[in-house]
This record gives structure tokens, C-alpha cells and sequence, in this order.
């Protein structure tokens, strides 16, 4: 079987902001060892890798009545389910693998404990997001876990994390629930009500009729909601955790790029939640759009410990971006999203 259908499986379009994630809960613990920081992104890129396989196995049945996700590996049948279940495990393994060898090198054993959490509810998420609407909140919490386990590698003792990663932890969460809970569920509005999947969209009354896409006014608050918490605390920081009367020129310009950043972020939004027909194709064109620029503001505002922290608000986005281009021939649409 070619690695290019196991890495379509893997969602490789995502898996390098999953894989930053407990990287940026290390930084903000003022961690900077490369080696260190690397292997916290290996641990979570494989731990992304069970969960997004899971769940595709979980929502097989669901997925393969749509012709628009026709190119996912077990819809397509280039990988059968028991390959899938054997790769997942796999990737679970040798994600706890080298966290025990990271907890050995750093003589820190506590933050096995958190990564497990955070499998123990991607798992719960993966099981029932089709079944039981709002679910998206059990992703949301596993995120927060995955980060907090970043930074709980740093430290002895869990309450000796600062307020800084503390925030990170949420800021991240926050993130992945509105490309959770109002993207993706956008995304998948047409099969998931064709298939009478329960998603908070659903719930919420967003419907395709005759073609065109109604998305309800408490809908879209929510998601705009969503959004304007996600900026507000991104920004909290320069209040609470660094003296906001004695800012740099560094920290005008960060606060200036994060509200141009948020500025976009809104206007992508609202054209997903108004497009007056479903169009997948330029539904996937405004969330990868959304998703690379989103992911960019937590590393701008982490530039304030240490600069060379603002390179890892390009790594997401590149990572989507090539792994679009060799896998799909997209630069924003992965046909597996």
C-alpha cells in the first residue's frame, strides 16, 4: 500500500498543527531546547494521527454514501478498515513510546497522565461527535489536555504552570472548537443531515433546501462569538502577564498584526456562513484559507518571550500547503477534508 494513501488517512493536511500544539505549551513554559520541542511534536503528530484515523473508521458508514469525500482512504477502499484499526493503534503506540522516553530523559512522569487524558478524549469525541450534538466541546477538551501536556513537561509540579501557557491551553481549544464545531460542521451540512447525523449544526437549524444553504442567525452568532473570544484572549496576555503601561515596539506590532489577523478571520467567516448556495469546493477554499491564518496568532503573540517563536506561525500553513499540492493538487482544498 503506498504511504501517499496512509497519509491521506492521517489528514497530513492538519497534522502539523496538531503536531505544534503541545510545542507551543512548551514555549510558553519557556522551553526551547530543539530536541525537546521535537519530540513533543512527534508525540502529538502521531497522537493526530490515531484520532483522525478512528474517526474515520467510526464514520464509515456515514461517509461513504458522499461523493464529495470520495477520495478518503476507506471510502475509496485503498485501505481496508483492519489495516486502518492496525495503523491507528500503531501510531497511538509509538506516540506514548516516545513520551515514556521523553519522561525518562527529563525524570517527569506526571505528564504521562495529561497525553492521556487527552487520547482518552479524542476517543470519547470520535465515538459519539455524530451521535450527540455539541460534542465538539470533548474535542475541545482533549486539545487543552494535549497543550497543557507541552507544558507540563517543563515543570515538576502541574500547578507551577504560568498563566501564560494556561492561556495558550485555552487559546488553542477555542481554535480547534470553531474549525470543529462551525467549520467542519459547515463543511459537512449536506451528507451529515442526508445521513442523520446529530452535529451542533444540525441541531441549531443550519439546512440545505433546494440548494440553498440557511444558516440561522443563532448560528452564526455563535460562531462569531466564538471568533471574538479567540482575539480577546490572544491579547490578554499583554494585560495580565507583561505590563501593558511598559510595551515594546515588538508588542505594538504584534497587537497591530493580530487585529489585521482578526479583521480577515471575520471576513472569511462571514463569507462561509453566507454563501447563498452549498458549494463544498469553495467551502474548503474559505476554512483552508481560515485555518492557515487563524493558527498564526498564538505564535505572534508568543514572539514576546522569545522572537524566533514566531517562526512556528508558518509551519502549520506550509504543512497545509504541501501536503495539499502532493497529495490533492490543491493549495486550500484537501479533498479528504
Amino acid at each position: 500500500m503506498s504511504v501517499r494513501e496512509y497519509l491521506k488517512l492521517s489528514r497530513s493536511f492538519n497534522a502539523v498543527l496538531t503536531g505544534v500544539s503541545p510545542v507551543m505549551g512548551a514555549i510558553a513554559m519557556e522551553q526551547y531546547n530543539i530536541l525537546t520541542l521535537f519530540l513533543l511534536f512527534l508525540i502529538s503528530f502521531f497522537g493526530h494521527t490515531y484520532g483522525f484515523v478512528l474517526n474515520d473508521i467510526i464514520d464509515y458508514n456515514i461517509d461513504k454514501t458522499s461523493k464529495e469525500i470520495s477520495d478518503r482512504p476507506l471510502v475509496s477502499g485503498t485501505i481496508s478498515i483492519k489495516k486502518a484499526w492496525i495503523y491507528a493503534i500503531f501510531s497511538m503506540m509509538i506516540s506514548f513510546i516516545i513520551a515514556f522516553y521523553l519522561a525518562l530523559t527529563t525524570s517527569i512522569y506526571y505528564p504521562i497522565i495529561v497525553l492521556a487524558l487527552s487520547a482518552v478524549f479524542v476517543t470519547i469525541y470520535d465515538l459519539i461527535s455524530k451521535k450527540i450534538p455539541g460534542m465538539d466541546i470533548i474535542l475541545t477538551i482533549s486539545i487543552f489536555f494535549l497543550i497543557l501536556y507541552g507544558a507540563s513537561t517543563v515543570v515538576k509540579d502541574i500547578f507551577n504552570v504560568t498563566k501564560l501557557a494556561l492561556i495558550v491551553c485555552i487559546l488553542g481549544s477555542i481554535q480547534v472548537l470553531f474549525m470543529n464545531a462551525i467549520a467542519a460542521g459547515m463543511k459537512d451540512i449536506e451528507n451529515d443531515y442526508r445521513r442523520g447525523a446529530r452535529t451542533l449544526a444540525i441541531k441549531m437549524g443550519v439546512r440545505i433546501i433546494d440548494g440553498e444553504l440557511k444558516v440561522p442567525i443563532t448560528f452564526k452568532s455563535l460562531a462569531y462569538g466564538i471568533q471574538l473570544v479567540d482575539i480577546l484572549l490572544v491579547l490578554l496576555p499583554f494585560f495580565i502577564v507583561w505590563d501593558v503601561t511598559k510595551l515594546s515596539i515588538l508588542q505594538y506590532l504584534q497587537w497591530g498584526i493580530i487585529i489585521i489577523i482578526g479583521i480577515i478571520l471575520f471576513i472569511l467567516s462571514s463569507k462561509l456562513l453566507n454563501m447563498k448556495y452549498f458549494d463544498r469546493k469553495k467551502a474548503r477554499g474559505y476554512i483552508g484559507s481560515h485555518y492557515m491564518i487563524n493558527f498564526t496568532i498564538v505564535p505572534i503573540m508568543l514572539m514576546t518571550l522569545n522572537p524566533w517563536a514566531g517562526l512556528i506561525m508558518f509551519l502549520p500553513g506550509l504543512g497545509f500547503i504541501l501536503s495539499n499540492i502532493i497529495l490533492h493538487g490543491t493549495i486550500t482544498q484537501p479533498k479528504t477534508m
